[in-house]
C-alpha cells in the first residue's frame, strides 16, 4: 500500500481482515469502550464487533484489538508506556461544536456524507483553526495544565460554562491505558 492510500483492512495473525474505516464506526467503537453499562469484557467485544464486519472469524481477540488500535492511531503502533494525556475532547458531547469545525476544513458536511475515512476525519480534525471548538479545547487544555486564563478566556468560559465544563466519563484502569496510548 502506498503512503497515499487509505487502509480498509488490517493484518491479524498474518491474515487480512476488513475493518470498518468510516469515522462514525470508529467513534461508535470508542464510545463502546467507555460504556459504563457494560463489563470490561463486553466493552472489548462490542468494540471488536463494531470495528470488524467479520468479527466472528477473528483468530485472536488481543491481536484484533492491537490492530484496530493501530488503525485508529493512523497506522502507528500504540506506545505501551506513554504518560497519560489530559482528556480534552468527548467525541459524543462535543459533536455539535466539533462537526461544524471539521466541516469548515473539509468544505462539506461530515455528518451528511455517505463515507469519510477515519484518517481523513482525523486529518480534518487536526486542521481545525480558530473558532468555537478550538477556543473550548484551548481553555480546557489550559485548565488541565493549571495555566491561568486571560480576561477574554475567563469571560468566554463563564458565558459558555456548559461547553467548557464538560468532561469525559471516568475510565477504568484498562481503558485509561488504552486511551493514553491513542492520545484521545
Amino acid at each position: 500500500m502506498s503512503a497515499w492510500e487509505l487502509p480498509v483492512d488490517v493484518s491479524i495473525c498474518g491474515q487480512l481482515f476488513a475493518i470498518r474505516s468510516d469515522f462514525r464506526a470508529v467513534l461508535d467503537a470508542l464510545a463502546a469502550l467507555q460504556d459504563e453499562a457494560l463489563s470490561e469484557q463486553e466493552r472489548c467485544m462490542a468494540f471488536l464487533q463494531i470495528m470488524y464486519p467479520a468479527w466472528q472469524r477473528l483468530p485472536d481477540g488481543n491481536e484484533a484489538m492491537r490492530a484496530a488500535c493501530e488503525f485508529i492511531n493512523l497506522g502507528e503502533r500504540v506506545p505501551e508506556h506513554q504518560a497519560p494525556k489530559p482528556v480534552l475532547v468527548d467525541w459524543e458531547q462535543d459533536a455539535r461544536i466539533m462537526a461544524p469545525a471539521i466541516d469548515k476544513v473539509l468544505g462539506y458536511s461530515c455528518r451528511r456524507c455517505e463515507y469519510l475515512h477515519w484518517w481523513d476525519f482525523v486529518g480534518a480534525y487536526m486542521g481545525i483553526g480558530d473558532g468555537l471548538f478550538a477556543q473550548v479545547i484551548n481553555i480546557r487544555s489550559k485548565r488541565a495544565k493549571g495555566k491561568a486564563l486571560d480576561k477574554a478566556e475567563q469571560e468566554f468560559a463563564r458565558e459558555n460554562a456548559e461547553l467548557i465544563g464538560k468532561t469525559a466519563p471516568k475510565l477504568s484502569a484498562a481503558e485509561e491505558e488504552f486511551f493514553k496510548g491513542l492520545g484521545v
